[in-house]
């Protein structure tokens, strides 16, 4: 043996499948994942519709819902009534309506709806 192969590390060899044709998906497995991902679209947008029904009934809210501005909410406040919306830190909301005082009713990512003080909220 020379220097050069006396120091040399033998690495182990990885053999290779000569056949790949069962792991290959077939169109069948491909046309299910497109089925699956539009199953789980609908199932959110009846659950969003579910939402903003139940939004209309507890707000009496007959008008259409128009995002006038989009809010961070600022910190992390719990709900204390059913109709308040409960907040985490750095949660984007869709401010839907401003309503007299210091309350606007917002709308999170989850498509739940209601009341949120101002004062935690940060307009840019």
């Amino acid at each position: 043996r020379g220097k050069d192969e006396k120091y040399r590390v033998q690495m182990p060899k990885l053999w290779m499948v000569k056949e790949y044709k069962d792991k290959r998906k077939s169109m069948d497995d491909v046309e299910r994942n497109i089925f699956k991902f539009k199953k789980s679209s609908q199932e959110k947008s009846k659950k969003m519709d579910k939402e903003e029904k139940l939004f209309r009934e507890t707000f009496m809210y007959h008008k259409e819902i128009r995002v006038l501005a989009t809010a961070t909410a600022e910190r992390s406040v719990p709900s204390r009534r059913h109709a308040d919306l409960p907040l985490t830190a750095g949660e984007q909301l869709d401010v839907i309506e401003a309503v007299q005082g210091h309350a606007v009713i917002c709308r999170n990512a989850q498509g739940r709806y209601g009341y949120v003080l101002v004062e935690h909220l940060n307009f840019r």
